[in-house]
């Protein structure tokens, strides 16, 4: 896949690239894709889906009280419990604003390792990492940030959200649906966001603009994006997904890069 060659172009040290198909395969590869990168916030759809597999064990429930007063399992994946950005504190009331929050997602590993009785980092490496052979990847510190990966073990995760085998498609097709639609928010790096839609642990495009992904990803698109220069998107309707990892971090090269990049590589499956 010719477009992913452009990464060769962005002004970063090291970039490595893949793109997977709905039924698996591998579409194209470009870099290091073995090299292992720090993720940032593209940890967060990897411990949405540990805590997604918590539910369908039946370790917890979506509804299920979490976090602040009020606040349920459901609005900490979904960036609406109403704890502040990086601290362990309430801003708002649950269900009446999207703040990206940090903090809600530490919480929610504190509440899955508490119903598990397993520390948050190995339950994510037994529900999610090891059945899917991502060898490279590991979570030390923060389930909202602080995972290691590489694009191989990326690929590996995307093409099982796009084709689920460890949770009922219905559960994943949940996970990729708005969460309270119409709240407004901020999208760190974008700004204001009207409305701001999430699911489950997924950023949805919808409508977005600006955005990291491309003028061309289909609204249905969905995914997340790292301060440490990562993404994972996957767009239902082009029925592909693309990982770009980098040790550069997110900035205007990215806002600037990253759309031009996605639209190339839509461009590419469309002509395929």
């Amino acid at each position: 896949m010719q477009s992913l060659a452009m990464i060769e172009n962005w002004p970063t040290p090291t970039a490595a690239a893949a793109v997977v198909r709905a039924d698996g395969t591998v579409a194209g590869a470009h870099g290091p894709t073995g090299r292992r990168f720090p993720l940032a916030s593209v940890t967060k759809p990897l411990a949405a889906y540990a805590a997604l597999v918590a539910y369908e064990e039946g370790a917890v429930e979506l509804d299920e009280p979490a976090g602040p007063e009020g606040s349920t399992v459901r609005h900490l994946l979904a960036h609406t419990s109403g704890l502040a950005f990086d601290e362990h504190r309430a801003v708002a009331a649950p269900g009446t604003r999207r703040i990206y929050s940090n903090a809600g997602f530490e919480v929610l590993g504190d509440h899955i390792a508490k119903a598990t009785d397993i520390p948050f980092e190995e339950y994510l490496r037994q529900a999610v990492l090891e059945p899917l052979g991502m060898t490279s990847t590991a979570l030390d510190g923060s389930p909202a940030k602080d995972a290691v990966s590489t694009v191989d073990d990326l690929v590996r995760f995307a093409a099982e959200v796009q084709a689920p085998r460890l949770l009922d498609a219905r559960t994943v097709l949940e996970a990729m649906t708005v969460v309270h639609p119409g709240l407004t928010g901020i999208l760190p790096g974008y700004g204001h966001q009207k409305p701001n839609d999430w699911g489950l642990g997924f950023e949805i495009r919808d409508g977005k603009s600006p955005h990291w992904t491309g003028a061309s990803s289909s609204p249905r698109t969905f995914g997340h994006f790292g301060q440490s220069g990562t993404f994972l998107w996957i767009d239902p309707d082009a029925g592909a997904a693309c990982a770009a990892l980098t040790d550069r971090a997110f900035g205007p090269w990215a806002i600037e890069a990253w759309p031009t990049f996605t639209d190339a590589v839509l461009a590419n499956l469309r002509s395929a």
